[in-house]
């Protein structure tokens, strides 16, 4: 996977886009922002349009409540 795609962890699901890659780990990172974290190659998946939309919309609308 390259820079600025989005993946499925498929260890847990999650939907992350690509960051970079670091000790034989590629780093993922949430849409729309957030803490990154390693995931092996072997575990990702092409992260689906309809996923990345819904993750990023999940995000706005979760920020859109915060005080």
């Amino acid at each position: 996977m390259n820079a600025g795609e989005f993946a499925v962890d498929a260890r847990d699901g999650r939907i992350g886009q690509v960051m970079g890659h670091e000790g034989g780990y590629v780093q993922l990172r949430p849409p729309g922002g957030g803490r990154e974290w390693d995931c092996p190659p072997e575990a990702l998946t092409p992260a689906p349009p309809g996923e990345v939309l819904r993750a990023r919309v999940r995000r706005l609308n979760t920020e859109g409540r915060l005080p």
